[in-house]
């Protein structure tokens, strides 16, 4: 009979920094005879004192200097009863984001505690985000056992703790092991010296461990890349995230939701009749489709949600916190999308393992939100599929990775889109009046936030700047403010032309000007940001009035020069009155209705 080789688990080992994270793993691998006679030499020579099994895992120079893992760094190692990845995490809060992205691939946790320390806030933060990310099997090893002289009543005190507070989150199964990873107690050999701990050592408990597979899940193929290798052969290139393929099965595709048959199932060796998750596989079809980057084939009687809006369990890793209403990228399988978090529901608090309003989440943080996306997902949630129900966040300024998500509930189907879908054929002028301090800025760039996140073609004109980089050769008298504004109105059509929208944040005191760019911008919308004077004096967010009351400022609007406001604006914003949420959506629904009666 054929021999079956070893089964394979893949193992996330982490913990606080100095709980011996890196020595542990070290000494898995010499115990069991999983690193070369050169490695050891070399780890030898850098020694100070005798073998430092750590640095046969820090190799990083960073690391080695400052004596903390950085990265997360994977190691692969094996017995006959089983193979093993490990992905060694890092300890320290600021690599929170590190760890949670060896989480995301891992079957079981090994979390580390310091015999002499106990459960420490980062040793609960780990937990948690391993129960967040779907891992079901934790081994807490209590480390460092030889410093506290092998003490049964410290092992049983730190295994209390630890099962008390983890088993809030849902993990099948928990087991606690005593190891000095230093010496080798209990690691790959029982330990003489803790003969009142009967249960087997770590390395026995990892290759005994029986993971449950999870039940056959239905076929999720996201597209990555079309093949046209011949002039006749198009093919569809991906990573079975769930499910398998055979050929002659039919699919369905997303979007476009048609049908279509396997023809050919492509390996980078040759043809083959099957694959199954997580193979990367192409794909040929009975029929012509448009298919491209982004789309997903999948099981036809058990297809994905379509949803534009979900409520996410979120762990941040920028040091600007996530917000409401701030756009951001979303890449989700291999589906890349703008979005908003329209709203931050909570954050976590790790020491009572309790939910706590916010509206934000700092670095480090873990949260709920809500998310708007404006172009829908295939997505299910993470505890269905950990593959369709996992997103990242994207700095669309930096295009760094700021963000884990993981989808908990779908709150549309797809049929009914919350946020209203704007057309866009062509441009459209928004221009925001009113005194300075009024509110234009700050009513400006929410906007254009949102109309990013729509994915819509967006450029803010601010009349300060425009001043400083076109129109220095002007002054403030009323004949060079009104250059200023058709040298504004000039841009704005231009851009509208290329179908952008433009949002115009300028004073513009004088009613004839304004009305003098309305009628040469063919799609024109007033905005008047209303405050009264005492109001946007005691804001003088740039000190201007200040200045222009002491005289530093000659030809100050609301102060020395007059402001003639809009007889009839399209909209009227009470910044004295009203929240910026208010003015947004007032600001919003004008815009809306504007470009859907333009495209009809």
């Amino acid at each position: 009979m054929p021999s079956h080789p070893p089964s394979l688990l893949r193992i996330l080992i982490a913990g606080s920094v100095d709980d011996g994270k890196s020595t542990l793993v070290g000494r898995l691998l010499h115990d069991t005879r999983a690193v070369y006679d050169d490695q050891l030499e070399s780890v030898r020579r850098v020694s100070s004192n005798g073998l430092e099994l750590a640095f046969l895992t820090d190799g990083l120079r960073a690391e080695r200097e400052q004596g903390i893992t950085i990265d997360v760094a994977y190691r692969y190692f094996s017995t006959r009863k089983r193979r093993f990845i490990l992905a060694d995490a890092p300890g320290h809060e600021q690599y929170t984001r590190n760890m949670a992205t060896g989480a995301s691939h891992s079957e079981l946790a090994l979390i580390l505690a310091d015999a002499r320390k106990g459960v420490l806030l980062q040793t609960r933060r780990h937990a948690y985000v391993c129960a967040l990310l779907g891992i079901k099997y934790v081994v807490l090893a209590v480390n460092k056992m030889d410093l506290v002289g092998f003490d049964e009543t410290v092992f049983s005190r730190i295994k209390h703790e630890f099962e008390e507070f983890a088993r809030a989150l849902g993990f099948s199964e928990i087991r606690a092991v005593p190891v000095s990873a230093l010496e080798g107690d209990n690691v790959v050999e029982p330990s003489a010296r803790m003969p009142w701990f009967r249960n087997c050592c770590l390395l026995e408990r990892l290759e005994n461990l029986k993971i449950v597979a999870p039940v056959e899940q239905p076929l999720r193929l996201p597209v990555q890349v079309v093949l046209r290798a011949e002039q006749d052969f198009r093919g569809y290139a991906g990573q079975i995230a769930s499910g398998q393929l055979n050929a002659g099965d039919d699919v369905l595709i997303l979007p476009a939701r048609v049908s279509a048959r396997i023809s050919s199932l492509l390996r980078p060796d040759s043809a083959t009749p099957q694959a199954s998750a997580p193979l990367a596989v192409s794909v040929t079809l009975d029929r012509p489709v448009d298919l491209g980057r982004g789309d997903m084939l999948v099981d036809p009687q058990q297809p994905p949600s379509t949803a534009r809006v979900f409520r996410a369990s979120v762990v941040w890793m920028s040091q600007s916190p996530l917000v409401a209403q701030r756009p951001y990228l979303i890449r989700h399988t291999t589906r890349q999308v703008c979005a908003i978090v329209s709203r931050v529901e909570n954050v976590i608090d790790l020491d009572r393992l309790a939910s706590t309003p916010s509206d934000k989440i700092e670095f480090n943080g873990i949260g709920t939100v809500t998310v708007e996306t404006h172009q829908p997902l295939y997505c299910e949630p993470y505890t269905v599929n950990r593959s369709t129900g996992a997103f990242i966040f994207i700095d669309p300024t930096t295009n760094q990775t700021i963000g884990a998500g993981m989808i908990s509930e779908v709150l549309d189907s797809g049929a009914e889109i919350h946020t209203p879908a704007i057309a866009t054929s062509g441009g459209l002028t928004i221009w925001f009046t009113g005194l300075s301090g009024a509110g234009k800025t700050t009513i400006a760039q929410a906007i254009y936030e949102k109309l990013w996140a729509k994915g819509l073609k967006v450029e803010i004109l601010d009349g300060d700047v425009v001043r400083r980089q076109l129109s220095k050769d002007l002054g403030f008298s009323k004949e060079d403010r009104d250059e200023n504004i058709r040298r504004l109105g000039f841009i704005a059509q231009l851009l509208n032309r290329n179908g952008v929208i433009v949002l115009v944040s300028a004073i513009s005191p004088y009613r004839a000007i304004r009305e003098e760019v309305r009628s040469a911008v063919p799609n024109f919308l007033e905005v008047y940001v209303n405050a009264p004077l005492e109001i946007c004096e005691h804001r003088d967010p740039k000190g201007h009035y200040r200045k222009a009351r002491s005289g530093e400022i000659a030809h100050f609007t609301g102060v020395t020069d007059p402001y003639e406001p809009p007889l009839i604006p399209e909209v009227e914003c009470r910044t004295d009155l009203e929240s910026l949420s208010d003015s947004v959506a007032l600001v919003m629904k004008a815009i809306e209705q504007r470009l859907n009666n333009n495209s009809t």
